[in-house]
């Protein structure tokens, strides 16, 4: 007895493919060819405007006032300290974080705030700064804490709090609402004469305007670098290829029945005596 040989199955999914309806290769490729023009012109947007930023002139390099000195790697880091400095016999460390100050406060929150400036440089929404500063003992589980203001000629304390070392945070306490330990009063409701006192207990300690030229600076740059690597991650994203596709991704739903079909019924043929 003979039997007829089995069709392959790369035989059997051909003969489905040109035997059942097909998806509209036209449609497909009129899409692609769409998605294809509309990326080329949004890659082209972001080399120029990548290459405006390269051409931006960065701020005259500035030193912190002394003893700070700059956290390394501070620049590539999302958040955290810029500066550190230690003080007095007990070894006090003190670590100081920045933030534009419109990022935190919401529009018109602060009576000095003022419209973004037009042009390229310093502009206007870096001439209001936030601090975070975080004063510490050694062999101490707390911290003084305090949220300030910072301006080219003036420095004003938000609020202060003793915390935890450990504690959460200033970005993630900034947008936290309520629980935790007592932070104290508003700074604002405190007698005159505690909110001097405060503000003489962190100017000791070098808390003042002399800190802003640094920190305008160092926050031009980082957003600059922070510019820079957004236009080169979006660019790759757009620009990269597609993963190879092989006959199988063509295959719609009734074309992979129309090929389980053909194979039960060559198995069934072969299996029949001719």
């Amino acid at each position: 007895m003979l039997r007829r040989a089995a069709p392959t199955t790369a035989a059997l999914c051909r003969r489905a493919l040109s035997t059942t309806p097909s998806f509209s290769r036209t449609a497909a490729a009129t899409a692609a060819a769409s998605s294809s023009a509309v990326n080329s012109i949004l890659l082209r947007s972001l080399k120029e405007h990548y290459l405006e930023v390269c051409k931006m002139t960065p701020p005259p390099k500035v030193s912190p006032p002394e003893p700070f000195t700059i956290v390394k790697d501070a620049l590539d880091q999302p958040s955290g300290p810029v500066l550190r400095r230690e003080y007095g016999d007990d070894g006090e460390e003190i670590s100081i974080s920045v933030a534009r100050l419109a990022n935190i406060l919401p529009a018109g929150a602060d009576s000095d705030s003022e419209g973004t400036g037009e042009g390229g440089g310093m502009s206007a929404s870096i001439s209001q700064l936030f601090l975070h500063v975080d004063i510490s003992k050694p062999r101490t589980g707390k911290s003084m804490q305090f949220l300030c203001g910072l301006y080219p000629d003036a420095l004003g304390i938000h609020s202060v709090c003793l915390r935890s070392k450990n504690a959460e945070s200033f970005d993630g306490d900034m947008a936290s609402k309520g629980g935790g330990e007592y932070r104290g009063r508003i700074f604002q409701e405190l007698d005159e004469k505690v909110r001097d006192a405060l503000h003489l207990y962190i100017e000791a300690r070098g808390i003042n305007e002399k800190l802003f030229r640094f920190l305008q600076a160092w926050l031009y740059v980082k957003d600059h670098r922070n510019l820079i690597r957004w236009f080169k991650s979006v660019g790759s994203f757009i620009s990269e290829p597609k993963p190879k596709c092989t006959i199988f991704t063509y295959i719609t739903s009734h074309q992979l029945i129309q090929v389980c079909l053909q194979i039960l019924k060559s198995k069934t043929v072969s299996r029949t005596p001719c």
